[in-house]
């Protein structure tokens, strides 16, 4: 079975998929940590692959950049290719100075501007949650692993560059009630909700807005390896 934006067979996924933006990101995570990793899709360049994580079948597959783009591949994964669990794995700006760059933050809810859940479901609130029971799992699973996971109100935006007269960062932090950004998990959590699924948001921060620290763009493709790792080590127990 494939899909207008996935040309994998039914059945090529596991039931756990982590959901990198970055195209370049997913081949790495299954060429660096999965065995026996297949490419399972390709279209537009967006890959895709499954393979084994200590025996355990495990997906991987990127989502691209923006909430339209991961709306459409989650929405696809959970419904068509009976994917029951997306843990995504990205990168995020820090609006708060106890989030440091390389820091490992797991979503506890993302606020939103965005219209992307009411026009998509009729859902009317900006902020939404992820699955407690992911969660979860992956809070027990950095505790074992001695992970230090900062807990975060994440801000999903649909802009990237915006005008001045919108504010300063500072304004947009303190108006959303988040304490760093990102532009997907939100679209994420609402087809979750919506297809009765689980999904949860791991970030590692990549630059921070309060000291001007940041990565580049191969250190944020090739170095987050922790939230890989602890990704992955969740994803086998599911």
């Amino acid at each position: 079975m494939a899909t207008p934006h996935i040309s994998a067979p039914a059945g090529a996924f596991a039931k756990t998929l982590l959901m990198p933006g970055d195209p370049l990101r997913a081949k790495f995570i299954a060429e660096t940590f999965l065995t026996d990793p297949q490419l399972v899709t390709s279209v537009r360049n967006v890959l895709g692959y499954t393979g084994t994580y200590h025996e355990v079948p495990v997906s991987v597959m990127a989502s691209g950049m923006g909430m339209p783009s991961i709306g459409i591949y989650s929405y696809e994964l959970y419904k068509f290719y009976e994917v029951e669990n997306i843990i995504r794995i990205g990168s995020a700006g820090s609006y708060r100075d106890w989030l440091n760059v390389m820091d490992v933050t797991l979503a506890e809810s993302a606020v939103s501007e965005s219209s992307f859940a009411r026009v998509q479901g009729g859902e009317t609130s900006h902020s939404l949650k992820p699955s407690e029971t992911l969660n979860a799992a992956i809070q027990k699973k950095a505790e074992e692993l001695g992970i230090e996971l900062k807990m975060s109100v994440v801000h999903s935006s649909d802009v990237f560059y915006s005008d001045p007269s919108q504010g300063t960062w500072q304004d947009i932090a303190e108006r959303t009630g988040s304490d760093c950004v990102e532009m997907e998990s939100f679209a994420l959590f609402h087809n979750a909700h919506v297809l009765g699924k689980q999904a949860a948001c791991l970030l590692t921060i990549s630059d921070s807005f309060v000291n001007h620290v940041e990565l580049t763009s191969e250190q944020r493709q090739n170095s987050f390896t922790e939230m890989m790792r602890l990704a992955l080590e969740t994803a086998i127990e599911l």
